[in-house]
């Protein structure tokens, strides 16, 4: 069943998204070479306790740290520990907040240093993917607009789109209906109505879209060991425009690359 939100859920769940906004920064900043992992999930948490509020990952289904963190060729889930990052490494990071009861959730992912020409493009990729996605997010449409529209643009880039993974609606739980897959058909699923909220969250594998998961039992990585990368937003939908509950300060495109340079 697909909850509308009230005014006052909404605006408690915009707290929960720049919550995790400033989290996701905080985490982003710190991601340098010889960073460890438990690191940055301690920078995550710490932001989230100055916001009130607590880790919505931490115990759920026995996910035991605040942060998801995952590098190169892991897709998403991945543990943090004493892991050090490298020079040229990717990091997914996904954390969420919870205030009184209501979510938020968001994810990016952050290059380590410097990285190839190959990889910043796959990140320029996945991101604008996420914009794509979040463009068709508009009362009356469907979920399958939303689809359609990361798939469409990632395939047509060269990349392949996670299947076995998929976005998801929010609110008082943390996955609630709808699924939001990011591969579909224009015109399907559920109706777009004001109060929805949604995670849009694009997983995109430099090689095939095969996955499975690490003997961990969380740690989802890429079948043929390609680089893979996750952002997500935490969308509401509108009378008007969709509203980005987890906006970021940071600017879109930031990896060298340009549109056209993307586009070809």
């Amino acid at each position: 069943m697909i909850h509308l939100k009230t005014a006052p859920e909404l605006e408690t769940m915009r707290r929960c998204g720049r919550a995790v906004a400033e989290a996701l920064k905080a985490m982003g900043e710190a991601a340098r070479p010889d960073a460890q992992t438990q690191e940055l999930n301690e920078i995550g948490e710490s932001v989230l306790a100055s916001h009130g509020a607590a880790p919505s990952f931490k115990g759920y289904r026995g996910f035991p740290a605040a942060v998801c963190i995952s590098v190169n060729e892991e897709v998403v889930h991945g543990i943090p520990g004493d892991r050090p990052l490298r020079e040229g490494d990717i990091v997914g990071l996904d954390i969420g907040a919870q205030i009184d009861g209501l979510n938020g959730d968001g994810a990016w992912t952050f290059q380590v240093g410097e990285v190839s020409r190959e990889v910043r493009r796959l990140l320029n990729v996945t991101e604008e993917s996420l914009y794509q996605g979040i463009a068709q997010a508009r009362t009356g449409r469907r979920i399958g607009d939303i689809s359609h529209a990361v798939q469409s643009y990632v395939e047509r880039n060269g990349y392949s789109v996670v299947r076995d993974l998929v976005g998801h609606g929010i609110g008082r739980g943390l996955h609630e209906d709808p699924s939001v897959p990011n591969f579909g058909r224009p015109g399907t699923g559920a109706r777009l109505r004001p109060g929805m909220t949604i995670c849009i969250e694009p997983m995109i594998n430099q090689g095939k879209a095969g996955v499975r998961v690490l003997k961990d039992r969380w740690t989802v990585v890429t079948r043929d060991r390609r680089v893979s990368a996750h952002f997500e937003h935490m969308v509401c939908v509108t009378d008007g425009a969709p509203e980005i509950m987890t906006a970021l300060d940071i600017s879109r495109g930031g990896y060298g690359q340009t549109q056209a340079e993307t586009e070809n």
